[in-house]
């Protein structure tokens, strides 16, 4: 995104947005710290990894990463991130610490980058972070060496979280996932529709998705849709008629309005509804086949309704249920990116024996 413009858009609204500082010092190769990071063959050996570790056995799977260290760093709140990829790690056999800001050293003032140092003494192999200032993950991957998995900085992205949407739209549309990256999503539109301004959902999806083919499709008001985000990249409109927007689509992924990140931003919440509620009857009406997501946290009447979010055409759970599969490709590629099971590890080829008869020698002198 053009953060300057963003920025001067910040500027004129009151509201304020942390900067994205990338270190000049490189990081570690296994970090997933922006979907930009990841070629489209990347995210094609992503997808083919979480298949393969959610159909393996459990007791095979929980011996790839047996007593590996993984840390859970927390300055927010979250109950599906987080979860997932606990329960992802723990799949992998890895042993877990949950650190939060209501309940360390982080709330007497402790620095990130002091945090992280402290985790990697403890024995930390990996750290997944979530934190409210864009750009941290950078800077803990670059203060600590580790390998370190973005999950959510302030309004920059969310890179597991797109990961997963990819997969779980490839199998709500009956895609092969094995397809070469660029074709994964071919002709297929998708309409993002809500908080574009404040979300890193849709930004990292946004970024993400027309690299694999598909069309993106932004609708929501100018104040929470600028115009600069059209300069994503290519592969992106804006669509202000939500109805013309949901027409057009295979996929339409609802956002919330983030409240907590509104200062100086005035929405008539009644006309907002009104404009750009998903609603049984607007989707019947326009967009009777399209698939229906959303990130969550969703708020049931404000921009979904609850027999949408409950109905025929939403994956909203599948969604979460994929969220453990893609979290365990990714963990996995961090720590032991080449390393199998031990159970399923070939065994050693047998040492062919030495024969006691001498060899008889050809020819002679």
């Amino acid at each position: 995104m053009n953060f300057a413009k963003a920025k001067e858009l910040h500027r004129k609204s009151g509201a304020a947005l942390p900067s994205v500082a990338v270190p000049a010092a490189p990081v570690c190769s296994r970090s997933l710290l922006s979907v930009t990071s990841l070629g489209v063959e990347d995210v094609s050996a992503i997808l083919r990894l979480a298949t393969l570790l959610e159909a393996e056995d459990p007791a095979a799977r929980a011996l790839r990463l047996a007593h590996r260290r993984v840390a859970l760093l927390f300055y927010e709140s979250s109950t599906r991130t987080r979860t997932s990829f606990e329960l992802a790690a723990k799949g992998l056999g890895a042993d877990t610490a949950l650190i939060s800001s209501q309940s360390s050293s982080i709330e007497k003032g402790e620095s990130l980058k002091d945090t992280g140092i402290t985790l990697r003494a403890l024995g930390a192999e990996c750290i997944i972070l979530r934190h409210l200032s864009s750009g941290a993950p950078y800077l803990l991957a670059q203060a600590t060496g580790l390998p370190v998995l973005n999950a959510g900085d302030g309004m920059h992205e969310h890179p597991s979280q797109a990961l997963l949407d990819v997969r779980t739209m490839l199998l709500a549309l009956g895609r092969p996932q094995d397809a070469p990256g660029a074709t994964l999503l071919h002709g297929i539109t998708v309409t993002i529709v809500g908080d574009i301004l404040h979300s890193r959902v849709a930004r990292s999806n946004a970024l993400l998705l027309p690299r694999l083919g598909a069309r993106v499709v932004l609708c929501g008001p100018p104040a929470l849709l600028p115009d600069v985000a059209q300069e994503l990249g290519p592969g992106i409109t804006i669509e202000r008629d939500f109805d013309r927007a949901l027409g057009r689509a295979e996929v339409v992924m609802m956002l919330r309005i983030q409240k907590e990140r509104l200062t100086g931003v005035h929405i008539d919440l009644d006309e907002y509804i009104l404009r750009y509620q998903l609603q049984r009857e607007r989707l019947l009406a326009n967009g009777p086949r399209a698939i229906v997501m959303h990130p969550g946290p969703m708020i049931r009447g404000l921009e979904i309704t609850s027999d949408v979010a409950d109905g025929p055409q939403s994956v909203i759970e599948k969604q979460v249920q994929n969220g453990v599969a893609i979290r365990m490709a990714l963990i996995q590629r961090a720590l032991a990116p080449e390393q199998p099971p031990k159970s399923l590890r070939a065994a050693p080829k047998p040492i062919p024996r030495r024969s006691s008869t001498p060899s008889r020698k050809r020819g002679g002198s």
